[in-house]
C-alpha cells in the first residue's frame, strides 16, 4: 500500500479535522522512530495514520472495521498492530512497530494538546512542561495516561526522551500543525 491509498482510506472514514491531523500527527512519528531504528517507514507511517481510521466512522467498532479492510489488502503487520494499540483491547505487543504505535499514539496526541494552550506552541517546549501537565488529571481528561506509562514501558524508551522526541518530530512540521 502507498501512502496516497492510505491517505485516501483514511479520508474516506474521517472527516474530523482534529482526527484528520491526529493521524497526520502520529504517522510523522512513527515515521522518525523508523527512520532512527532502521525499519521500514512506510510500514511505520502508513501505520500510524491508519490506527484510528475507523474511530470517527464506527466508534462501536474501532479498531475492526480498519483492521478486517487491512487484512483483506495483505498488510497483516500493520493491521496487527492497530489491533494492539490500545492494552485494555488484550492484544500481545510483539513487535517493535506494536509497540511502537503504542507508545505514539496517546503521547502525541497528548503533546498536541500541551502545544494549543502554549502562547508559543511548541516553541521552546520541553518533557519538564508535558510530564507537568500529565500530572494534571483535569488536562486532556480523555487522554490515558495508563496507556503512555504501558507504551513508554513496552516501547523501552525514556519518557523524557520519548517526549523531546516527538516534540521535535512535531517541530518539523509546525507550519502544517498551525502550532
Amino acid at each position: 500500500m502507498d501512502r496516497t491509498t492510505a491517505f485516501n482510506l483514511l479520508k474516506e472514514w474521517t472527516k474530523s479535522p482534529s482526527l484528520l491531523r491526529h493521524a497526520l500527527t502520529v504517522s510523522w512519528v512513527m515515521e522518525a522512530y523508523a527512520n532512527k531504528l532502521e525499519e521500514d517507514q512506510e510500514l511505520w507511517a502508513q501505520t500510524g495514520l491508519l490506527h484510528d481510521a475507523d474511530y470517527e466512522a464506527f466508534p462501536e467498532l474501532h479498531p475492526n472495521k480498519i483492521v478486517d479492510k487491512l487484512r483483506g489488502l495483505g498488510q497483516e503487520d500493520m493491521a496487527y498492530a492497530i489491533s494492539a494499540h490500545y492494552t485494555k483491547w488484550g492484544v500481545p505487543h510483539k513487535s517493535k512497530l506494536d509497540k511502537a504505535l503504542l507508545a505514539c499514539d496517546e503521547l502525541t496526541g497528548f503533546i498536541v494538546a500541551c502545544a494549543q494552550v502554549r502562547p508559543q506552541g511548541l516553541q521552546g517546549m520541553q518533557a519538564k512542561s508535558v510530564r507537568k501537565k500529565l500530572k494534571q488529571k483535569s488536562f486532556a481528561a480523555k487522554v490515558e495516561r495508563d496507556e503512555i506509562y504501558q507504551g513508554v514501558t513496552l516501547f523501552e524508551v525514556d519518557l523524557n526522551e520519548h517526549i523531546d522526541f516527538i516534540i521535535g518530530v512535531l517541530q518539523e512540521h509546525k507550519r502544517e500543525l498551525d502550532l
